[in-house]
């Protein structure tokens, strides 16, 4: 990126979820940032219920902005990241959610806003990989750039409750997975290109294109999101005390354990017996039995400072 006294005439949007943003002006606070590092003023388009951030990155696009800036959580990243994908325009990251999975697997700063959209202005570009979604063999396709899920997982996203989890955060999806910890297996194949089909009895499989989930948690400690490979895991818990062995399977990958097993490729494809909830970066899509997935290497240009 060209040094502030070259940026004069560079001008971004902010794709904002309204309901995430700080208490004051924060609105004030981030032309004022833009001002100081000599851009012009930019973009402010707000999402809504009906269009959470597909309309306004497209816009944006049109409007020939440098850069777009999502701004709010994780759900706003991917409906940006969605329509950047491919098209040259890099995407920014100002953390307002209560997961922030991308910004804290990229190093970004997650603890102020500000800051991280400092980072924006003034960092380098990251090439990352994108992985392209399609449910029940829909004919258009959905992009995520942390992680999906089928079955537990995406249960556990379903099932939060929203005003445990303004109050407490993240520790609100604990809460719904231990609510959610009784339930039936269910058969399901599992392809990865190039490798033979499994076939197991799941509670829940991941395809990640990131390490980290809450938490901190590494589900994918191996993941890089620049490295053109997506990561699944398959969970099968199996009796009494089966989740204690599927933890023991997440923290401790060099143990043979039946009840988690890892995989990775260019592309998957899961089919299930009966249709299990589902999610994309932490927003539930409802239920859904088949699912293919394919990484697109090195499709998004993010620009970002990590935190020291």
């Amino acid at each position: 990126m060209p040094e502030n006294s070259a940026a004069r005439s560079k001008r971004a949007a902010i794709v904002i979820n309204p309901m995430k943003a700080p208490e004051g002006d924060f609105k004030a606070d981030v032309l004022q940032l833009f001002e100081e590092a000599g851009w012009a003023e930019p973009l402010w388009l707000e999402t809504t219920v009906e269009d959470p951030g597909t309309g306004q990155a497209r816009e944006a696009l049109e409007a020939g902005v440098d850069v777009v800036i999502a701004a709010g959580g994780d759900g706003t990243v991917r409906f940006a990241a969605d329509v950047l994908a491919g098209t040259g325009t890099p995407l920014g990251l100002m953390p307002l959610g209560t997961g922030n999975l991308l910004a804290r697997n990229l190093g970004i700063d997650i603890t102020d806003p500000l800051a991280a959209g400092r980072g924006v202005l003034t960092g380098t570009a990251k090439k990352v990989d994108v992985i392209s979604a399609v449910l029940d063999h829909a004919e258009e396709s959905q992009r995520f750039l942390v992680m999906a899920g089928l079955g537990f997982d995406a249960a556990i996203m379903a099932n939060t409750n929203e005003e445990l989890k303004d109050r407490v955060g993240w520790l609100a999806y604990v809460d719904a997975g231990i609510r959610n910890l009784p339930g039936r297996p269910v058969k399901a194949t599992v392809r990865i290109e190039g490798q033979p089909a499994v076939r197991r009895r799941i509670r829940s499989v991941m395809v990640g294109n990131c390490g980290k989930i809450m938490g901190g948690v590494e589900i994918f400690p191996d993941a890089k999101i620049d490295d053109g490979i997506l990561d699944v895991v398959v969970m099968s818990p199996a009796g009494r005390f089966g989740w204690f062995t599927v933890l023991a399977g997440v923290f401790n990958r060099n143990r043979k354990n039946s009840s988690v097993e890892f995989f990775s490729g260019k592309s998957a494809e899961l089919d299930l017996e009966q249709a299990q909830e589902f999610q994309l970066d932490g927003d539930t899509l409802g239920k859904a039995k088949h699912l293919k997935v394919t990484v697109e290497p090195d499709a998004l240009t993010i620009w970002m400072t990590a935190a020291a």
